[in-house]
């Protein structure tokens, strides 16, 4: 037992360190100046790989000796081969993405089985699938018939170009889950490690409590705070659900409905900035635009989606009956003042280093992590603890660590198959099929896309659905006339589909699974709560000054009416709380020719 005991303390104190070097390096970075891409991206994946191959929870189906010993050899394989790159840096630069010689042919295939097992362990198999049957295009495409098949890549540059330079899992999105994504993440820790939390819910209870179905509407703006920092749809239902799930039930709530409005708030986290689930900081890669431009241009539609949430939320209330919070369930003034300082500190230093100074949102983001980190020596009563502030450091270090390791494996997976559509041209190919199915028009390939869109994100995580789905959609949707911002948009949109629409639906069984009861009613409440999250993106393909508020304010913001009023009116014809069929068949039409018969142009 003692030497068990021992163990734990070993294996405790070995992670924590690697955290506190994770935490450390990527906030180096963003003070250390250029540094080679290829020394700063491998040893981003030499810090995620034993988080993801060591550190997997146990389990009947975990502890396996197989599964440990492979994940050591793994864990030990993928440090050697990042370290050879490292090392070898100067030379490798030298060959231009062409292998050379038997060591550097085994160095590929053990990097791409690590990629892969570790997206795997990570995010299960539909991902490294999808980059396994991309490998298998990119090697034996050139004897497939017709327009599909490529002329055939050398076997030295195709697996050289994805492991030896900068095409494939050392490429652009492997830099954004470096020096952004990760950044963004530890801000997200070190808010919620302390009291960041509490004043979330504190704010939402106070703003919402007091309203019908006070409880569900404070689960909404809980979300949309919550989801702001953690970017993760699954981290925001077992955060703020915890919370306003019992209180729900507590108060009466049906519990399918409590579940199905903490699934689709907690969905509506990865669409509010400034994190998006790393969409946003992929956006600012792929579009070369300003990251400020990106948050301007998804607040308004994030809004939408939670006007629609609390839209529908509220017609439920009338026909459950449901009224607002007691005003003793209230958090009082005391309660306010001492815990909303814990993020609007931060969020504030974050904004106003953004849009008052010429700095990147990396620097602007490490002056917030050091804002919330000195915080964490503190608490809403005002005592001050060394020791209470070594246990949050290392929480929120151990907590951004193993969420950057859950990134990096889906970004550096997901660079395999944009690597190969760029060898391959496969998604030009892909963008003609979609133009001519579409018939030449816009709406058409926005339906094709979306349908797309849906299908990939049904098991490969948004983030990875929207690189995969932008890379083969997006040309087609610009070349029929869509703004690139705005298909950029509509896709990430889209590729969240999955979280509230079945089969798979995530959000909505692990709510239903929090709240004890079945996931079809869940689902069914879900989907028309989180309509928004299917009008939206055509919303704003409609009425384009949507996404244009820093250029255009009064047309976004008339638009942002419009829209607003087209939302609700479509909530009260899909949710009827007892009104007759004549009255929500005509709330439907108006609502769609109030969204969609006069749009806003920007």
């Amino acid at each position: 037992m003692a030497d068990s005991v021992e163990a734990t303390g070993v294996r405790r104190g070995f992670f924590s360190l690697l955290a506190l070097v994770s935490v450390g390096f990527h906030l180096w970075l963003i003070f250390a100046g250029l540094i080679p891409n290829l020394v700063s991206r491998p040893l981003h994946l030499m810090l995620a790989l034993p988080w993801v191959f060591l550190a997997a929870k146990s389990g009947p189906e975990r502890s396996g000796p197989l599964r440990r010993w492979s994940g050591r050899l793994l864990c030990l394989g993928g440090l050697l081969a990042c370290s050879y790159i490292i090392v070898n840096l100067e030379s490798l630069d030298e060959q231009y993405g062409s292998l050379r010689g038997p060591l550097q042919y085994g160095l590929a295939i053990v990097l791409l089985v690590v990629v892969l097992e570790m997206a795997r362990r990570a995010i299960k198999l539909a991902l490294p699938l999808v980059a396994l049957a991309a490998l298998a295009y990119g090697l034996f495409g050139q004897h497939l018939p017709g327009e599909f098949g490529h002329p055939g890549i050398p076997v030295n540059s195709f697996l050289g170009t994805l492991v030896i330079a900068e095409g494939g899992i050392w490429g652009s999105l492997t830099g954004v889950s470096v020096n952004v994504v990760a950044v963004f993440v530890i801000l997200g820790a070190f808010v919620g490690a302390g009291e960041g939390g509490a004043g979330f819910m504190a704010l939402a209870t106070r703003l919402a409590g007091r309203f019908r179905a006070g409880a569900a509407k404070v689960s909404i703006l809980s979300s949309a705070f919550f989801g702001s920092i953690s970017g993760s749809a699954s981290a925001n239902v077992a955060s703020t659900g915890a919370i306003t799930l019992p209180t729900m039930k507590r108060l009466g709530y049906p519990p399918s409905f409590a579940a199905a409005v903490e699934a689709v708030a907690s969905s509506g986290g990865q669409i509010m900035p400034p994190l998006m689930g790393a969409g946003a900081f992929i956006m600012v890669e792929l579009l070369r635009l300003p990251y400020t431009a990106i948050m301007a241009a998804a607040i308004l539609p994030a809004l939408l989606f939670f006007w629609a949430a609390w839209c529908g939320v509220d017609r439920f209330a009338r026909g459950y009956g449901l009224k607002g919070m007691a005003r003793e369930d209230l958090p009082d003034r005391r309660t306010l003042l001492t815990t909303v300082p814990f993020f609007l500190i931060p969020f504030g230093l974050l904004l106003a280093v953004l849009f008052l100074s010429g700095y990147t949102p990396q620097f602007a983001a490490g002056l917030a992590i050091f804002a919330a980190a000195t915080l964490l020596i503190t608490d809403r009563n005002g005592t001050f603890s060394i020791l209470a502030f070594l246990g949050r450091f290392e929480g929120a270090c151990n907590s951004a660590a193993r969420q950057i390791a859950t990134i990096a494996a889906i970004i550096i997976c997901a660079g395999i198959v944009i690597g190969v559509l760029h060898m391959t041209g496969l998604g030009v190919k892909v963008t003609s099929v979609i133009v001519g199915l579409s018939g030449g028009h816009l709406w058409g390939a926005l339906l094709l896309t979306a349908l797309a869109c849906l299908i990939l994100g049904m098991e490969v995580p948004t983030t990875a659905a929207y690189v995969i789905c932008i890379s083969v959609a997006g040309p087609a949707l610009q070349e029929l006339g869509l703004p690139a911002l705005q298909a950029h948009l509509f896709v990430f949109w889209y590729a969240l589909l999955s979280t509230i629409t079945p089969p798979v639906c995530g959000t909505v069984f692990i709510a239903a699974g929090m709240a004890q009861t079945p996931w079809v009613p869940v689902a069914g409440k879900a989907m028309r709560l989180g309509l928004g999250l299917y009008l939206v993106p055509l919303a704003f393909v409609a009425n384009p000054a949507l996404i244009a508020p820093d250029t255009a304010l009064f047309p976004a913001l008339l638009a942002l009416v419009k829209i607003g009023l087209g939302l609700w009116l479509i909530s009260r014809a899909l949710i009827g709380a007892g009104d007759p069929l004549w009255l929500r068949i005509a709330s439907f039409v108006a609502g769609a020719a109030t969204i969609f018969g006069l749009g806003v142009a920007a």
